[in-house]
């Protein structure tokens, strides 16, 4: 296919003779992915409109309880201080967000008319401008009308330091007007060419100015909204026990015709990813678990039962470890890990060199994952344009020998490296979860035979992604040597899911350890790739600056990527949940049905 056959295809969309649908199907027999086939239809001012509604049921209610198994029990419920995907995936059952992403890359109107585009004037031609058209007759659960004035306020909000909002990078850097009541203008500073981030996805969720408006800023953590939630979502709140068990019912004024299906919603947190996969696939007590980070060989036999099935998505989803050039033992001005320290070992790129070859993660993949992950060595995997082709893992024990030899690290009596006093020992992080203990073992045994010893500590889940200030043990305080974890990609483009490689999103006690960047680690040229990503209009140069950023940190092996992992939850049967690789379990749980 040469570019006039695309062109010619473009025109066709235009036209009304060809179905966006049908083009990106296209575009993909050649290799281009869902969601660069919408972006260049976008560039040539094809408007962003949704895909045919595949929704079955031909009216609201009656569908009885929805319920879901979320082990990794939420604790908030306000989504700008979500840093777990936990909490983020509760907040949006209530919260909506302008325009979320589908399966397929596409974004899809929420609390937005439509998406702006080129075509209807919803983007400027700089780049520095986006206009939003907000949809009428939404009302908040409380009856209030849905209107500017909230998202604006909003923006205010998250864009205050003083709220330390977990979202604050996606508001901080912009200015938002408001046309009339249902219109609002975001203005950039710079050409934009990813403009699909404030008021988007995860990171977009509108709250309501008359519930949070007196509690900007520094008071932030007392609104009393933070766990009673009042949105425009499909399911209004009715109770909350942070950690156990979380209750909804149908919002019989949604302002989508005929959805949401279900008439209460039950979310039960606590338990583990088997327990959870057996009480949808083997039992049928749940409709839905989510996060199945379960053995696959364990899920194949669950499913022999016949009462539920796997839903595996593809995503941006990436197991990986960090590893912390900081002192998490040493505390200063309050916090350990502060930038304002130095780890006595990991600071030496040698050491961070060696880890990294002593990880197997074929093994991982072959022995654990199976349909839940694919090995890899970088940290943005999807699209496949956004992908370093550098990039390359190696498991070698004898490699990883001769650098800790050669770099002076010598091994004791006890079989243990040191160099000046320093031992190579570690405390190694991560949440309770079998495929996470049995790769810590894995890993563990392979740093056995370099020389390194690792103290393998496990979080319960459920306080591992808290985001509670006050909680020693959360995966953001990295109160430790080394720390694993999955961390979710929002959105097709990797744009803001990099902003946890930058300097300016470090955690640290200043921003309630919400910052995004939990590494510490910072580079200037990753910073000046970064900046100039934002503002680079060219989609080919732009990628490259956005993969010279993943390749920055990964070649430093500060971060250590294990596997691309596949979303993977269980569904009953009769269940038809809409699941997408680019979004939290409940992007779209007002379209869920049972048949």
């Amino acid at each position: 296919m040469n570019e006039q056959d695309i062109r010619e295809m473009i025109a066709g969309v235009k036209e009304g003779a060809l179905s966006r649908r049908s083009f990106i199907k296209r575009m993909a027999a050649v290799g281009i992915t869902a969601p660069l086939a919408s972006q260049i239809l976008a560039w040539n001012d094809v408007a962003m409109a949704q895909p045919a509604d595949d929704y079955k049921p031909t009216k609201a209610g009656g569908g009885g309880p929805l319920k879901i198994l979320l082990w990794q029990a939420p604790t908030l419920l306000n989504p700008h201080f979500a840093s777990g995907t936990k909490d983020q995936i509760a907040s949006r059952i209530f919260f909506e967000p302008l325009a979320g992403w589908d399966k397929e890359g596409n974004l899809i109107p929420q609390l937005a008319a439509e998406v702006p585009s080129k075509a209807n004037g919803g983007l400027s031609a700089d780049g520095k401008e986006v206009t939003w058209k907000l949809k009428q007759g939404v009302k908040w659960h409380d009856g209030k009308p849905f209107t500017a004035d909230d998202v604006v306020f909003t923006w205010e909000y998250a864009a205050d330091p003083a709220t330390a909002a977990y979202t604050t990078g996606s508001y901080a850097n912009i200015k938002v007007e408001k046309i009339d009541a249902h219109t609002i203008k975001v203005i950039f500073k710079e050409p934009t060419p990813f403009w699909a981030d404030p008021f988007v996805g995860v990171a977009g969720m509108i709250i309501p100015k008359h519930h949070f408006g007196e509690y900007k800023g520094a008071k932030s953590r007392e609104a009393p909204a933070n766990l009673k939630p009042v949105g425009t979502g499909p399911y209004k709140f009715v109770d909350f026990k942070p950690g156990d068990i979380l209750l909804g019912e149908r919002n019989t004024e949604y302002h989508v015709k005929n959805k949401p299906q279900f008439d209460t919603l039950e979310v039960k947190g606590g338990g583990d990813a088997v327990s959870a996969a057996r009480a949808v696939l083997q039992t049928g007590e749940y409709d839905y678990a989510w996060n199945l980070q379960v053995e696959d060989e364990v899920l194949k036999r669950m499913e022999a039962g016949g009462r539920g099935k796997v839903v595996a998505v593809k995503g941006g989803d990436v197991e990986f470890i960090i590893l912390n050039t900081t002192d998490p033992w040493t505390e200063v001005d309050g916090e350990r890990s502060s930038v304002k320290t130095k780890h006595p070992s990991l600071s030496d790129p040698a050491v961070r060199q060696a880890i990294n070859l002593l990880i197997d993660r074929d093994s991982v993949q072959k022995f654990i994952y199976g349909r839940g992950g694919v090995a890899t060595a970088s940290f943005v995997n999807e699209p496949k344009q956004f992908k370093s082709t550098k990039l390359k893992y190696e498991f070698n024990i004898d490699k990883a020998n001769k650098i800790l030899d050669d770099a002076g690290w010598k091994k004791g009596a006890d079989g243990i490296r040191e160099k000046d006093g320093k031992k190579l020992k570690y405390v190694f992080q991560t949440s309770i979860n079998a495929p996470r203990q049995k790769t810590q073992a894995i890993i563990k045994q392979a740093c056995q035979r370099a020389g390194i010893e690792l103290e393998l500590k496990s979080v319960t889940a459920s306080v591992y992604f808290s985001s509670d200030v006050a909680n020693p043990d959360t995966y953001t305080k990295l109160y430790c040597d080394m720390e694993m974890y999955t961390t979710t990609q929002p959105q097709p483009d990797p744009e803001r899911f990099l902003n946890q490689l930058v300097s300016w999103e470090i955690a640290n006690k200043e921003n309630k350890w919400l910052g995004r960047n939990v590494s510490r680690y910072s580079d200037p040229e990753a910073d000046k790739a970064y900046k100039a990503a934002q503002k680079e209009l060219d989609p080919v140069k732009r990628a490259a600056l956005l993969i010279k950023v993943n390749e920055i940190f990964c070649e430093a092996n500060v971060l250590l990527p294990v596997l691309s992992r596949t979303v993977v939850g269980a569904s009953a049967n009769s269940l038809t949940p809409d699941i997408s690789g680019w979004e939290v379990t409940t992007w779209n749980l007002a379209s869920w049905y049972r048949s």
